[in-house]
């Protein structure tokens, strides 16, 4: 295995154990009295201001930022705000659904990524991400059952979740497309203007102070506050901590991750994300799924692993590697 490829493995793992850890801490800011459209709502400030920090920090960042061009930057603040649809769906749902049940549901998302790479990406070849898709709707299925919709667990909340699945892999898709990813090509690959977003650390800065613009203007309009003072102090850690896990480290690592390894591989090896989840909200919050839902987890496991397998069109070439395949090109820093 190419350093490359490895490094995007270990960004990509990054990334779904910083999302799982941020799910399991909502519930306790929750809690303390805050909402989850106020905790959205720092989780991107905070995550905003520590990605300029860490852009400041760096004159290839700053450079990487100067070099994008409008259209660039308008795509990515557009990203920014479709990425609200996502974490806000999901922080909401998590007011009223199991931490570990979301955790379950919302791991849909590798499937639908792997069938949309299809057509707007680097597919994953054969049917395998069909039947694969087939084995996830299964598992949503079983994951269900057990759940008494009726009052433990309102079914708005179940349609959150899985709303927030569908939204997160058209940001994942759009995110490879503004990358450089292509059928025929992976986001490293792409060479003049596509190639200048490849740092993750100057396009995902944007991304997320673009969401965090948005939840503050939502959340001013209903009423609600952005000052500092409003919040519980006793929220103040959970929501640091998200913050840094989930925007900042989280959808830094994600994308650099992707950019190295493709979109729909990237999302599909985040395996581990309902692992951390369903083992973080038994160990901190004491939940636990019912057996059959365990047994709905498994299948939607099973699926990622059925995609992420899918074999070469017999008689493909194998990809050669570049001669500089050991050194990183100048916009592939994550």
């Amino acid at each position: 295995m190419d350093r490359r490829r490895a490094t995007g493995i270990a960004l990509v793992l990054t990334a779904a154990v910083s999302f799982g850890s941020a799910s399991v801490l909502a519930r306790p800011v929750y809690d303390t009295g805050m909402g989850w459209q106020g905790l959205v709502t720092w989780r991107f400030l905070i995550g905003a201001g520590l990605a300029w920090i860490w852009v400041a920090t760096s004159a290839h960042r700053r450079t990487a930022v100067r070099r994008l061009s409008r259209r660039q930057v308008a795509v990515t603040i557009a990203l920014g705000a479709l990425f609200t649809g996502n974490a806000g769906t999901y922080y909401a749902a998590l007011e009223t659904v199991p931490v570990a049940l979301a955790g379950v549901l919302v791991y849909t998302y590798p499937v639908i990524v792997a069938v949309l790479s299809v057509r707007f990406a680097t597919r994953l070849p054969g049917r395998r991400p069909w039947a694969a898709l087939a084995l996830a709707l299964a598992g949503v299925v079983l994951a269900l059952g057990g759940v008494d919709l009726t009052t433990a667990t309102p079914i708005d909340g179940i349609v959150l979740v899985m709303l927030s699945s569908v939204i997160y892999s058209i940001w994942i898709i759009a995110s490879a497309r503004l990358s450089g990813e292509r059928h025929d090509r992976l986001g490293h690959e792409a060479a003049g203007p596509a190639g200048l977003t490849g740092d993750a650390a100057a396009t995902t800065a944007i991304m997320i102070t673009s969401s965090a613009i948005v939840f503050s203007l939502s959340s001013v309009a209903t009423g609600g506050s952005v000052n500092p003072m409003d919040v519980p102090e006793a929220a103040w850690p959970g929501i640091v901590a998200i913050g840094f896990l989930a925007s900042f480290l989280a959808i830094q690592a994600f994308y650099a991750g992707a950019r190295r390894i493709g979109a729909a591989q990237a999302a599909l090896l985040s395996t581990i994300e309902p692992l951390t989840i369903v083992a973080l909200a038994w160990i901190v919050l004491g939940q636990r799924l019912e057996p059959i839902q365990l047994v709905g987890a498994v299948l939607i496991m099973v699926s990622v692993v059925v995609a992420q397998t899918t074999p070469r069109p017999r008689g493909a070439p194998e990809p050669a590697m570049p001669l500089d395949a050991e050194a990183p090109a100048e916009g592939d820093r994550a």
